[in-house]
Formats: structure tokens, C-alpha cells, sequence
């Protein structure tokens, strides 16, 4: 069994992917509560582990400007040696992740035997794509080799006091005060196959606020901002325009003071589960290794609404029945569903 001193968390991949593993952080705190721990991320994610309990630092890769081609990453990767780390942990298969803790000299290299595998000194078997379970436990279970088993996946994200200054603020600005409901609604995500349409988030949205007396903010990242304007041009209720205005560490603080979101399948769903906002998730593409069951919120207040509609074989982008599965999804559901949860929700 590996007891090691200085460990290196490796996740270069999404922000719903990094916070999904931070379980992984907390069970090698607790299992060995005097090493030295620190997580590499790229710079989009460093927000969703900045103030996290269980690290003793946060490390940024970024692939598109500093670190990017080959002499800056072995750069990058050499710069690492002085940290002494001794065992690296990279939670997500890539050919970087693998590439720098070897090029850093890092004796022990644990990862999944998938992208240049030789790479490393202990290899897993990489059965992400199945979807048998969620993407927080596949990551635990790497645990196995420090002899760390049976941890419930509980992913965390510190809200961070000038975060929650910046969104108090910002919610007053706009009329917004701390006794209103607050629905929040992201309408984006990273591929077509995945997007519910814009008039039907719209005539949610404008139900809760009539309805519900809700108010309603739409995020988006910035580079995401078209989704939301599609959304608000096709509200007749007023909305708070938030895409492309908020950093990660301000998105958590604006979805913990949300009463719920309503989101397609992406990063948001995590980061306000993480922080104890309900969601209701709305899922598309039918592909086990992108099921709810693998990517869905995690916890027990949350509404995941996926259509069965059929298909064998998923061709995501390249749908040729038009995406049923989230046309199949009425706004008369979603609405219902949101209802639900708000009517559990004490008032604020």
C-alpha cells in the first residue's frame, strides 16, 4: 500500500469534471491528514478549488496561452520538480496529464491505462465510458491503491466572501433583495445535443415569475452569452442578464443564493450542487457513458428529467431525428418539476 508525503491531484479537463473530483481530496485528507496535497487545473477550474479545506495548494496548466506547445509544457513540467512531489494522481486520461508528472520526475504515477499508459507506474482499467456509475465514484475508486475504499461521493466548493460581496451587490443593483425567490437558468452547453430550446427555458421562466412570483437570472459563460440573449429576447417577464458578466468563484456564490437552477447538462449543474442548490438537470443524449447516471447532480434534492425516445446509437451534433430527446421534453414538465422543488424550499 502507497503512503506517500507530497501528492499531486492532476484534472485538465472541464469545470464540471474538477469539481466532481474533489471527494478525491477530501478522502486523501482524511486518510493521510499531514501530506501535503495540491490540484492541477487550468485556469477556468482554479476558482472551483481556491479555499478548498482539503488542498494545501492550487496549480494552473494553461494549455492555450502559457504552457502552450510542447518546449512550454516540458518547461512548465520541469518548473514542477521543485515542489518534490512524490506520487501524482491524474484523475482524467490525457496525453499532458500523463506526459508532465513524468517529465517532472515524479516516482510514482497513477493513472488509467488509456493515452500513453507506459507513462505511468500503476494503471487502472478505464471503464468511464460504460457509465455503470457516477463520475465522482470512477474517480474514488482510484483511491483503491493508497487503500482508501467505500467513500461517498460529496463534491464541495468554497464560496469565497468577495464572491458573495460582489453578487449581494450586484442582486441589489437590480431590485433583487435577499426575501426574493431567485430561479436561476443556464441554457447553454458545450454541444448542440445537449441544449434544450431557448423558448421553452423562456416560457418557464416566465411562469415562475408570474406564477411563482420568481425572479429570474440567466448565466452563461462568455463565451456562451448567445444562449442566454435567446432566451431573455423570448421572456415577456423581466429577467437579470448575468451571461458572461460573472467569474466561477461569483457563479457559486450567485447559485447558492438561488433557490434552484434549471440547467442543461453542464458545469453549472455541479458547481450548485456543490454549493446545496437543488437542480433540475435536463438531459439529452442517450450514450451510457453520458447518462445522468454518470453525470447527474449529485445529492438527494435534485430532478433529473431524461427522455427515452428510441435511439440505439447516439450521434450526438449529428442527430437525424432533429433531438428528439430534448424536444420530447414539454415546458409544462419542466415547469412541474421546478414547482416541486420550490414548494420544498423554505421562502429565503
Amino acid at each position: 500500500m502507497l503512503v506517500p508525503k507530497r501528492i499531486l491531484v492532476i484534472r485538465l479537463d472541464r469545470l464540471g469534471d474538477v469539481i466532481l473530483s474533489t471527494p478525491v481530496l477530501e478522502a486523501l485528507r482524511h486518510r493521510f491528514p499531514h501530506v501535503f496535497i495540491a490540484m492541477l487545473v487550468r485556469p477556468l477550474c482554479q476558482d472551483a478549488i481556491v479555499g478548498n479545506p482539503f488542498v494545501n495548494d492550487v496549480l494552473l496548466y494553461d494549455k492555450d496561452q502559457a504552457q502552450h506547445g510542447v518546449w512550454a509544457t516540458i518547461r512548465f513540467a520541469r518548473a514542477l520538480r521543485r515542489y518534490q512531489f512524490d506520487t501524482a494522481l491524474v484523475l482524467h486520461p490525457s496525453n499532458r496529464s500523463h506526459w508532465i508528472p513524468w517529465l517532472a520526475r515524479i516516482p510514482v504515477r497513477i493513472g488509467y491505462h488509456r493515452k500513453l499508459p507506459w507513462l505511468l507506474t500503476h494503471r487502472l482499467a478505464h471503464r468511464k465510458q460504460e457509465g455503470r456509475q457516477h463520475e465522482s465514484a470512477y474517480t474514488l475508486e482510484m483511491l483503491q491503491v493508497f487503500g482508501i475504499t467505500s467513500v461517498a461521493p460529496a463534491p464541495h466548493v468554497t464560496v469565497q466572501a468577495s464572491a458573495a460581496k460582489r453578487i449581494e451587490e450586484l442582486l441589489g443593483e437590480s431590485g433583487i433583495a435577499p426575501s426574493d425567490r431567485l430561479v436561476g437558468i443556464h441554457p447553454s452547453a458545450s454541444c448542440i445535443s445537449k441544449r434544450w430550446l431557448p423558448e421553452r427555458f423562456a416560457d418557464v421562466a416566465d411562469r415562475l415569475v408570474v406564477q411563482e412570483r420568481a425572479k429570474i437570472c440567466v448565466v452563461a459563460g462568455e463565451a456562451d452569452t448567445i444562449h442566454a440573449h435567446a432566451v431573455i429576447q423570448r421572456m415577456r417577464q423581466p429577467a437579470l442578464n448575468l451571461a458572461g458578466r460573472l467569474n466561477v468563484a461569483e457563479l457559486a456564490a450567485l447559485l447558492r443564493r438561488c433557490q434552484v437552477l434549471i440547467s442543461n447538462d453542464s458545469g453549472p449543474v455541479h458547481v450548485a450542487a456543490a454549493v446545496g442548490t437543488p437542480v433540475v438537470a435536463i438531459f439529452g443524449r442517450n450514450q451510457r457513458g453520458l447518462s445522468p447516471q454518470r453525470w447527474g447532480p449529485i445529492g438527494d434534492s435534485h430532478v433529473i428529467l431524461h427522455k427515452e425516445v428510441g435511439c440505439v446509437t447516439c450521434l450526438a451534433h449529428a442527430c437525424d431525428i432533429e433531438f428528439l430527446c430534448l424536444t420530447a421534453l414539454t415546458a409544462d414538465e419542466v415547469f412541474r418539476a421546478v414547482v416541486s422543488v420550490l414548494h420544498k424550499r423554505p421562502e429565503p
